[in-house]
């Protein structure tokens, strides 16, 4: 039986997670046991603790309650408690998702000691190298011994840097495979928030950290309750909140409701029910186009720009002009449906290849 340590730290790995560990218990389980690690980088029950239990996953094995902190510091202390796991149990790969901090951690810790690393959601690039992801997810990508890479652009993007077809496996995007899997369960345990409204997340920290940067978004988002006099929704990540209490902005209209971090199934719910998405967060763009809604991008550049050529999202950056400009044409409109992300069948090809390596 081969044995594997999955890494996790933040909400996405954790959605990302309950795929991978779905097909493992489901298919496979007399041949591949799987061991859960979570970082602790995200650490409160309303960013982590719910998705386990939702979702069905397995508890951790292990918890580092790392907690939050300065990339250098949260990073290495993450990779000496991993070290430590692995110096302790025997592994025969370490799976790693996305581009957090977690993810690099547990790409270093595993590859130093010569331990296979499986990385889903490889070759993903925006080309900003200023962005902490560009870097995780490009360090993770070129210490991995399988990239399973989630669209045809993202096998391209490994073949360029040096990548051979060896090593490259188009697997389809997880995300797509648990929209699938989970949408009707979302509707039938969630109650709408409101009759009609648009989802709005705002969780960079270049968005939230600059003053000028969130200012022009609010700003954006108050024009267009007042021209559609349509609602939003605003589950509002920890750091933006703190943000605008620091900054002491103008209180939000009424007709920004905003709420607690949503649960998945919540998130996948209000997805499914919006008539548009207003988001800085890659994953939520890809989750607006599964469930057919339109997307407007809170930043300059996406690592999904098939979304973006297909018309599907749209780059507004913190121009408020641009935000209220896309918004105003697009919502309640149908974009085209997924093209690009596989067959909901993603999770099948990577625990099979990982058996076979």
């Amino acid at each position: 039986m081969k044995k594997i340590l999955t890494i996790v730290g933040a909400r996405p790995q954790f959605i990302k997670a309950a795929a991978i560990s779905h097909t493992i218990r489901d298919k496979h389980a007399s041949e591949l046991q799987e061991d859960i690690l979570h970082t602790g980088q995200h650490y409160d029950d309303a960013m982590s603790g719910q998705f386990f239990t939702e979702l069905d996953i397995p508890l951790p094995r292990y918890n580092l309650g790392v907690g939050s902190g300065p990339h250098g510091k949260q990073t290495g202390l993450m990779m000496s408690g991993i070290e430590e796991i692995l110096l302790q149990n025997h592994y025969d790969g370490v799976l790693v998702y996305g581009d957090t901090n977690s993810t690099l951690a547990g790409a270093l810790a595993a590859t130093k000691m010569h331990i296979p690393v499986y990385h889903v959601e490889a070759g993903l690039r925006s080309f900003n190298r200023s962005m902490p992801e560009e870097i995780n997810r490009v360090v993770a990508d070129h210490v991995s011994s399988l990239l399973f890479a989630p669209t045809q652009t993202a096998v391209h993007n490994l073949r360029n840097e040096g990548f051979t077809d060896k090593n490259i496996i188009f697997s389809g995007d997880v995300m797509y495979d648990n929209v699938l899997h989970y949408s009707t369960t979302a509707l039938q345990r969630t109650k709408p928030i409101l009759d009609s409204y648009i989802l709005t997340t705002l969780h960079r920290d270049f968005n939230t950290d600059n003053p000028d940067r969130l200012k022009h978004i609010l700003s954006a988002l108050n024009t267009i309750t007042e021209q559609l006099k349509t609602e939003i929704v605003f589950p509002m990540h920890p750091r933006t909140r703190k943000c605008i209490d620091s900054m002491s902005l103008t209180p939000l209209p009424n007709r920004i409701h905003v709420v607690a971090p949503l649960s998945y199934l919540e998130t996948l719910a209000a997805l499914q029910r919006c008539s548009l998405v207003l988001t800085d967060s890659g994953g939520l763009q890809k989750e607006a186009n599964f469930c057919r809604k339109y997307c407007v991008v809170l930043r300059p550049e996406t690592e999904w720009v098939e979304l973006v050529e297909d018309g599907a999202a749209v780059l507004a950056d913190a121009d408020e002009q641009k935000i209220v400009d896309a918004t105003l044409r697009l919502i309640g409109q149908v974009p085209p449906a997924n093209l690009h992300f596989g067959n909901g069948h993603a999770a099948d090809t990577i625990v099979s290849r990982i058996l076979e390596s």
